[in-house]
């Protein structure tokens, strides 16, 4: 790989602690750095699960390496032994989003748009680098630490590029429910497609539901690509109207007319008073718990569904060899860059 590594163990620099978790290809353990007495998550690939993943996985590297920002997870260091690579993250404690908003006591408008500020900041920061997540999703972020103004991070960059790489921006890839609309209807693509995402994610902090659901992955691929969403009643009559059109600006199917992050951290919901401090815990937890056991939405796309799919829906003529499909589930590099574990939340590998 023409990666900087350490090559050495990692056991001569840091105390090794409990494991996290073990997956198909490698596990995960807590670490206290020797030096410094620093705790960290150490991911442990073994070099064989790469083998013939050596780009994906750089590729996934020097994503990580370009990017430091307070609410993104940091890879720190890289080791290397003749038999595995080690990936040292930034160790993140207090678990998935999901899982805090229905813990808590008490939720409101204000504290979903203080959580979508600090996506949006991150984002930004990452647009600004030349950098599209393209997977973003609420069990992609994860709380810094378990006390209760605790920041939000950022994860999972498996699926992440660079702007400017070739053809990398036609490829579909991502979340059914997160993706927008134009990739699915395999269309180039830009960074429009995070916004769209984080409007997804805003919608569903205020409801506890998704946009757009259906068993049949067809009408799902339907309503996306159609932007068909309502704010159904009772779930969204306490829900302000400034909220409802900050949605709007991100949920909008045309990405030229879509919000930029620059623009959504303007709109008054997130900069100004429009947020409401009414608390809306009750239904959103409620329909939190029942909406996402749903393995589907914890799930990337299967290349073979989509093609079935979008030829039922008629889009194109042709999946010409130049637009690529990501098996996000079958890809080394997904299990790589899932490393952002901690103590309160399992990895799940897709």
């Amino acid at each position: 790989m023409a990666l900087k590594l350490h090559v050495k163990q990692p056991a001569k620099v840091f105390f090794l602690s409990s494991l996290f978790c073990r997956g198909a290809f490698s596990e995960v353990v807590m670490a206290r750095e020797k030096a410094t007495g620093k705790m960290v998550a150490i991911k442990c690939i073994p070099k064989k699960a790469l083998k013939g993943k050596e780009t994906s996985i750089e590729n996934e590297i020097a994503v990580l390496r370009k990017i430091k920002h307070e609410n993104i997870v940091a890879l720190e260091d890289i080791y290397e032994s003749s038999n595995h690579l080690y990936l040292i993250m930034q160790l993140v404690s207090g678990g998935e989003l999901f899982d805090r908003i229905v813990e808590k006591g008490f939720y409101t408008e204000m504290d979903a748009s203080r959580l979508i500020r600090q996506v949006l900041d991150a984002v930004n920061y990452l647009h600004s680098m030349g950098i599209v997540h393209r997977d973003l999703k609420p069990e992609n972020l994860l709380y810094f630490s378990p006390h209760d103004d605790s920041k939000i991070m950022i994860s999972d960059f498996g699926l992440s590029k660079m702007e400017g790489t070739g053809d990398v921006m036609a490829t579909a890839c991502g979340t059914p429910g997160y993706v927008a609309p134009e990739v699915l209807a395999q269309k180039p693509y830009s960074k429009a497609v995070d916004c769209w995402s984080i409007g997804v994610i805003a919608y569903i902090l205020l409801c506890g539901y998704p946009p757009f659901y259906d068993e049949n992955d067809s009408k799902l691929f339907e309503q996306i690509l159609k932007a068909d969403y309502e704010f159904d009643a009772p779930y969204w009559d306490d829900i302000s109207d400034s909220a409802k059109d900050f949605i709007g600006c991100l949920m909008e199917k045309d990405p030229e007319k879509r919000f930029t992050c620059d623009q959504a951290l303007e709109h008054p919901w997130i900069a100004g008073d429009t947020a409401l401090c009414k608390n809306i815990h009750e239904s959103v937890s409620r329909q939190m718990r029942k909406n996402f056991a749903k393995s589907k939405w914890r799930q990337a796309f299967n290349a073979t569904a989509v093609i079935r799919h979008m030829r039922r829906l008629q889009l194109g003529t042709s999946f010409g060899s130049s637009i690529s499909i990501l098996l996000a589930a079958h890809l080394p590099t997904k299990l790589e860059v899932r490393i952002l574990c901690c103590c309160c939340f399992s990895i799940t590998y897709d």
